[in-house]
């Protein structure tokens, strides 16, 4: 399945490195830890990093430990028995059964809470585990790389995340460079995005015009690859001709006049009208951004939330939310 492998892109020097450090890694079984900003592409890395490998053939599971409810995580990873708590109508397996002979990819490990910190670190040390109300303890055959935010330094200070954990998911490690530090990538980028999306819509191929070129490449992009490439997908389904023109954010004092219309719009209805407009604005922003870090996973997204999924699926059909439009570089990055 080495066909699978996930097309990389870039010819900056940091990110060459970064394509040198994937190669040497996919040869070794060695647990890999992935850090980096948001957006700069920790999971189609994971992912090379396994189509590389001489695990290839085997299945390739990606989790976001960020979007699994606290008291379900060991559940999720190990599997349970019937019965083992009050939900568990019928045995499961978990994630590492569901991995076997390929790679387990802990997207947002940081966000494990202890207990589930410890119950992995135990598997790490002897490849054994023992699913939740079970008495006979499994083996598991898998790889695991794991993603962590650049916060977990920090967070490790803090003793919310175990410094022998990180030693464990360590053993081989990358830092992925953010975009700005990516010279002339963006624009490469960008024309894959246009290629991807022009196919995906069925469109004539479009150009971008010198200037955004040239903004591209001078843009800090907070957001990283995932960022780019939402600015790409907009500007490609607004443009008018067989052009994209990308503008930049508008500057701070146009956002706080931005803001400033806003209240005044609010503050021109009753009190009770504002506060329903506000509500459903944030209502949305909420929802959008679940469903974000979710990667479009309603079930996930629901779990976020605290809601029944049911539910969670009323709120997105209200707000005219598509889950489809999540389904982009977040199943990737």
């Amino acid at each position: 399945m080495k066909n699978n492998y996930p097309k990389l892109i870039g010819n900056s020097e940091s990110f060459k490195n970064t394509i040198r450090q994937i190669k040497k890694f996919s040869i070794c079984d060695a647990s890999v830890l992935l850090q980096g900003e948001t957006g700069t592409g920790k999971e189609l890395s994971a992912r090379a990093i396994h189509y590389l490998g001489q695990r290839c053939d085997y299945p390739f599971v990606a989790v976001n430990c960020g979007a699994l409810p606290e008291t379900l995580i060991e559940s999720e990873l190990f599997g349970n028995e019937k019965g083992a708590f009050t939900d568990a109508r019928e045995a499961r397996i978990g994630l590492i059964a569901e991995a076997e002979g390929g790679t387990l990819f802990l997207d947002e490990v940081d966000s494990l809470p202890q207990k589930a910190q410890v119950a992995l670190l135990r598997f790490l040390q002897d490849q054994t585990y023992r699913p939740l109300g079970g008495r006979q303890e499994k083996t598991g055959n898998v790889r695991i790389i794991a993603a962590a935010s650049s916060q977990l330094p920090e967070l490790i200070d803090k003793k919310l995340f175990r410094l022998d954990l990180c030693y464990r998911l360590g053993v081989l490690d990358i830092l992925l460079p953010p975009l700005r530090d990516r010279p002339g990538d963006p624009a490469l980028l960008a024309n894959h995005f246009i290629n991807k999306f022009t196919e995906i819509y069925s469109m004539p191929k479009k150009q971008l015009t010198a200037d955004c070129v040239r903004w591209l490449n001078s843009y800090q992009w907070p957001g990283n690859i995932r960022e780019l490439e939402n600015k790409i997908h907009r500007g490609l389904l607004l443009a008018e001709d067989d052009t994209i023109s990308i503008m930049p954010p508008p500057p701070d004092n146009d956002r706080r006049k931005g803001i400033e219309r806003r209240l005044f719009s609010i503050t021109s209805v009753s009190y009770k009208d504002a506060r329903q407009q506000v509500l459903e604005r944030f209502e949305k922003q909420y929802l959008i951004e679940a469903m974000r870090k979710s990667k479009g996973n309603v079930t996930h997204a629901s779990r976020i939330a605290s809601k029944e999924r049911r539910a969670f699926g009323k709120l997105l059909k209200k707000h005219d939310i598509d889950r489809n439009s999540f389904n982009t570089y977040d199943n990737n990055g």
